[in-house]
């Protein structure tokens, strides 16, 4: 790029001086134009001479001008009227150079010419500095990209070893673990998604945890409540086999271990009903059920029941509104939900509605019992929760498995379940169930 702004700053000057030298007609202007160029020229080191359609240099006189021939090529080009040039030549002239050599034509015929030189020196002083310029350029480059390097793999080493002890504590099993990351780059980001990793782990390890509590209280439950009915059935059994019991208390005995046989039996089949329920082993037969036949049986088998605790179970529904559900389930489920009202509530009420909604059929069991505080309404139907966990002796749903059944079979049959209540003033349990073409789909 030197080199080639030197031959365009000659060629420049070469045109000038063409120029104006042919612009004059008396000797002695052109004279003055020679010299006045020579002088801005010689301040530039640069030396020029003319020379006339024979090639020989008139300007200035041959003593002041270094010998210099052209080439026969050259020659021709020049003949022609083209430029030569050279952007370093180095055996033609006492010195290495630059120089242009320029035609002077008048009507497409060569009167002659100019020759200007300028020394490679300077140009290679000016590429040496140039040189000079960039590697103190790239020395600095270099030294400030090693500084900043270092800087940043520091900060990003620390970043990432922020990481691995995080990781650490969650192989060890503590996942109350946090990366704070400000820098929104991929390692921010892979610090972001360790945090939510980590959320998701320490919200299962909590699942766990909790599950395990109720695991433990439900075994200590059940052990309980298999100990009372067996020392039962084991005490009767030994009474009448060993005539311990009277002739006209042998009936209530056997009656007794009936009671308290059903009463295993139904554990039994609640926790069996469950692992059917979670491995998806159910299968179900649905069709359109009149809701007020089925509240009707509900509340023939449980007016025993409701009577012991002087409540009393009313039902309403229309004739016409009709269910799409599994009989014999959609019975499991209102069965269920109906003794846990029961259960919970005292001279009161228990109210079975049914009605229609908009492509749906929506069933409600409301009671006046002493209803479920707000914190514990999303746990019932946790496997093994029971909203009193000193209510160990009721007959009915005392295991904790009962509501966690009646969701899981809503749910596989399409419909949804609810629950409102209120401390002290009872409980609404909502049962949606969509129309047959909904539910196929």
């Amino acid at each position: 790029m030197v080199y080639q702004n030197k031959v365009d700053e000659l060629t420049s000057y070469g045109q000038h001086i063409i120029a104006d030298y042919g612009g004059e007609r008396h000797p002695r202007a052109r004279e003055q134009v020679l010299q006045r160029y020579s002088f801005v020229l010689h301040t530039r080191n640069i030396r020029f001479g003319l020379f006339d359609h024979a090639g020989q240099i008139f300007y200035p006189e041959v003593p002041d001008f270094p010998r210099f021939t052209l080439s026969p090529d050259e020659w021709n080009t020049i003949k022609a009227g083209q430029p030569v040039f050279s952007k370093y030549e180095l055996k033609r002239f006492d010195q290495a150079v630059t120089f242009v050599v320029l035609p002077h034509t008048i009507e497409g015929q060569l009167v002659g010419g100019i020759l200007l030189t300028s020394p490679i020196s300077g140009s290679r002083e000016m590429i040496s500095q140039i040189n000079q310029y960039l590697l103190y350029t790239i020395v600095t480059a270099l030294s400030v990209s090693f500084l900043l390097s270092l800087i940043l793999s520091r900060i990003h080493v620390k970043r990432i070893q922020r990481i691995r002890d995080a990781t650490s504590m969650i192989s060890a099993g503590n996942y109350d673990v946090h990366i704070s990351s400000k820098i929104t780059d991929e390692v921010g980001e892979l610090a972001e998604d360790f945090n939510q990793m980590a959320q998701k782990l320490k919200a299962s390890q909590e699942e766990i945890e909790s599950l395990e509590n109720r695991r433990r209280q439900f075994m200590a439950d059940v052990s309980h409540e298999l100990r009372t009915p067996l020392t039962t059935i084991s005490g009767v059994i030994e009474g009448i086999r060993n005539h311990m019991i009277a002739e006209e208390e042998k009936d209530k005995g056997i009656h007794l271990v009936s009671q308290e046989t059903k009463r295993l039996i139904r554990l039994v089949n609640e926790n069996l009903d469950y692992e059917k329920i979670r491995s998806n082993q159910v299968t179900f037969h649905k069709q359109s059920i009149q809701v007020i036949e089925v509240f009707e049986i509900i509340k023939e088998q449980l007016a025993a029941q409701a009577e012991e605790k002087e409540n009393r179970i009313e039902i309403e529904a229309d004739q016409d509104v009709v269910i799409y559900a599994d009989y014999d389930r959609l019975i499991q489920i209102l069965m269920n939900i109906t003794k846990n009202s029961i259960q919970f509530t005292t001279s009161g009420s228990i109210s079975l509605r049914g009605k229609a909604g908009l492509r749906e059929t929506i069933i409600e069991i409301e009671d006046t019992g002493i209803g479920i505080d707000p914190n514990e309404i999303e746990q019932i139907w946790k496997r093994f929760y029971k909203v009193d966990l000193s209510r160990t002796n009721n007959p009915y749903g005392e295991f904790g498995l009962g509501l966690s059944i009646v969701k899981q079979l809503v749910q596989l049959q399409g419909g949804s379940i609810n629950v409102v209540s209120e401390k002290d003033k009872g409980t609404t349990f909502i049962i949606r169930m969509p129309e047959a073409d909904l539910a196929e789909d």
